[in-house]
């Protein structure tokens, strides 16, 4: 699920985590002494400031075209925090690879384990981090509550995100207008673009066509992660909806969607081959179909091995192997079984990549304890 779970809705601001929007909105006011997750939020929002003269006309000028990644969260190997050195090493992986962008707090981020005040320190220094290597930064912003949507949506803004992504309702099941209503009250709670995010089979919900059309006439819903394996429905979204850029979101419907039409990936699998996933993604849109299709079955097999068990699982082993993380989950998630280690280690090889010799080295500095 994307975003965090409506049982840790209570705000920032109740809980004097973040400043009061009029400190955000004046960066002269400065950061207060200690208080480091505002002081870090304030950095952010000021180095958007300085950097984006306009942040707003930036963020709706955006294309969602090419390679996102669904970054992972990484923990040190207790669990117990968030390594914030590691994680600066897995986004500038990332934009060395050539992705168009990360996505922050999904599913692949193990969102529903995160405190709030987690949610607020990881996206801040995603912000930080990913700003200046040029990269997207969409938070996810997803709940089966619609007031604590837009309470996401609103504490992403003031993060420094560029977008947002929002999945369908789940476990308590709305129907067509709950859904509508509920993405329209997210997209009118700030100017951010939103990506929606349609999988039916882990929200046990899917927008059906005519009501992501309703949606598309809202001018702040620019996007949608269309996760439901059907190129017929995303022929159909494509069609009618033409505003909207389609991002498939399963790997290995990649190229499938984009042939279709699509405009790129939400992918799990560039957290490991960020460089072949954005190729895949270019060749597809310069239209060098041959170089896609040999792209497409390079990388089939590792795409798949991703999925042997529940994501995020797999591709958190796939990254303690290559050295970039250190393998840890939060409950109920658990660490890889060991054939799904010896399946992914596998993957890999065929790809001619080696587990590194020396392993996951934990970073102890910049790490933050969870709030229980």
């Amino acid at each position: 699920m994307i975003g965090l779970p409506a049982a840790h809705a209570t705000t920032f601001c109740t809980q004097n985590l973040l400043p009061p929007a009029t400190d955000l909105q004046s960066p002269t006011k400065g950061p207060k002494p200690g208080r480091p997750l505002e002081n870090r939020l304030f950095k952010a929002y000021t180095y958007n400031m300085h950097n984006y003269s306009d942040n707003t006309a930036a963020a709706s000028g955006i294309a969602f075209r090419g390679c996102f990644t669904a970054i992972i969260t990484p923990f040190t190997a207790d669990g117990s925090r968030i390594d914030t050195a590691a994680l600066a090493r897995q986004i500038a992986h990332q934009a060395a690879g050539g992705v168009t962008g990360i996505v922050v707090s999904g599913t692949t981020g193990e969102s529903p384990t995160l405190s709030e005040a987690e949610y607020g320190q990881l996206l801040a220094e995603a912000v930080r981090i990913a700003r200046p290597l040029k990269l997207i930064v969409i938070a996810g912003t997803g709940s089966n509550s619609t007031h604590h949507a837009v309470h996401l949506q609103k504490l992403a803004k003031t993060a420094g995100a560029d977008a947002t992504l929002s999945v369908n309702p789940y476990y308590n099941k709305p129907g067509q207008e709950g859904m509508y209503r509920h993405f329209m009250m997210q997209a009118d709670a700030s100017d951010l673009p939103v990506m929606l995010y349609n999988i039916p089979g882990r929200s046990a919900v899917a927008l059906t066509t005519d009501t992501i059309e309703r949606l598309a006439a809202h001018p702040n819903i620019r996007a949608i992660k269309e996760a439901t394996g059907s190129t017929d429905s995303a022929s159909e979204i494509i069609m009618r909806c033409p505003s909207l850029s389609l991002l498939s979101g399963d790997d290995s419907m990649t190229l499938p969607f984009m042939s279709v039409g699509g405009k790129g990936v939400v992918s799990v699998v560039s957290n490991v081959l960020p460089e072949k996933m954005s190729q895949l993604c270019a060749a597809i849109l310069a239209g060098r179909m041959a170089d896609a299709l040999k792209l497409h079955q390079q990388i089939y097999s590792f795409s798949r091995a991703m999925f042997v068990e529940t994501n995020p699982i797999p591709v958190k082993a796939a990254m303690k192997l290559i050295g970039l993380d250190s393998g840890a989950m939060r409950l109920p998630m658990t660490e890889a079984r060991a054939d799904t280690v010896t399946k992914v280690t596998a993957a890999l090889a065929e790809l001619g990549i080696k587990p590194a010799s020396g392993g996951f080295v934990e970073s102890k500095p910049g790490s933050v304890r969870q709030s229980v």
